[in-house]
């Protein structure tokens, strides 16, 4: 299988595929070598490493270059976060995609966030018109964004996945969504693989399995992780010429480098 075809294949409902989201070429070879099966990219690491926030105020451009480093370091199927697709216009979204498939990605994740349902069904079906093999992870923001009754978040999340399935889209994104009650009503609804990013009160293995969960992504959380230890060694350090409390050997990250 080619990796598009091994990604797609890793999404089996009750055996939740751990995806772990990388914003640089070292930080996607630990990955890999800690286990990782695939890859995914996260917009607000690459973003906040080159000095934009999240958001889509990355340029395009900049954001390809680095998802081309990392396809090209690792051996496993990397997908991309492309957003909303960074284009003003489905159109657009059609370049981006074929770009995004030019270096090699296996799957995108494309966000409705501020826009339409309707807008995102368009720009959903400009990507699967881009390529009818990727793996197309369309990402509801239902509960990142939305107040009120849980049960009326529900009903539009499923209403959304429905649209976005139809589309196009081969699974349904739910950033948010993170009490079992809520996960299960999901997965039982949506006609498709169903990806839960992780967080605070995020059941564990064993119960995203019961509860049909295809896919757990680790979002933004290992950059924020990663910049909180920067943080807190430069304190440190620039406090009392400390240390850092723990970092990998130099000669180990030349060698995960020097092999991508």
């Amino acid at each position: 299988m080619n990796r598009t075809e091994t990604f797609r294949s890793l999404h089996v409902a009750s055996t939740p595929l751990l995806l772990p989201n990388a914003w640089d070429v070292a930080g996607a070879r630990i990955l890999e070598e800690a286990g990782a099966p695939a890859i995914a990219t996260t917009s607000a690491g690459i973003a906040w490493a080159q000095g934009a926030a999240d958001g889509g105020v990355l340029n395009r451009d900049r954001m390809l270059v680095t998802l081309e480093s990392i396809i090209a370091a690792v051996g496993v199927p990397v997908t991309a976060d492309i957003e909303g697709g960074y284009a003003e216009s489905p159109a657009g979204v059609t370049d981006t995609v074929r770009r995004v498939c030019a270096i090699g990605a296996a799957g995108i994740n494309i966000e409705d966030g501020p826009r339409t349902p309707e807008d995102t069904v368009a720009r959903i079906r400009a990507a699967r018109e881009a390529s009818t093999e990727l793996f197309i992870n369309a990402r509801t923001d239902v509960f990142l964004g939305g107040s009120g009754d849980s049960s009326a978040l529900i009903e539009e999340t499923l209403r959304r996945a429905e649209l976005y399935l139809a589309a196009g889209a081969d699974g349904i994104f739910v950033p948010g969504a993170r009490d079992a009650e809520t996960i299960g009503a999901l997965t039982r609804g949506i006609a498709g693989p169903v990806n839960i990013m992780l967080g605070a009160g995020t059941p564990g293995i064993e119960e995203l399995r019961a509860l049909g969960v295809a896919r757990l992504s680790s979002g933004s959380a290992f950059a924020q992780a990663a910049y909180a230890a920067l943080r807190h060694n430069a304190e440190r350090f620039l406090a009392a010429a400390a240390g850092p409390t723990e970092q990998m050997d130099y000669a180990e990250l030349n060698r995960l480098v020097a092999r991508g």
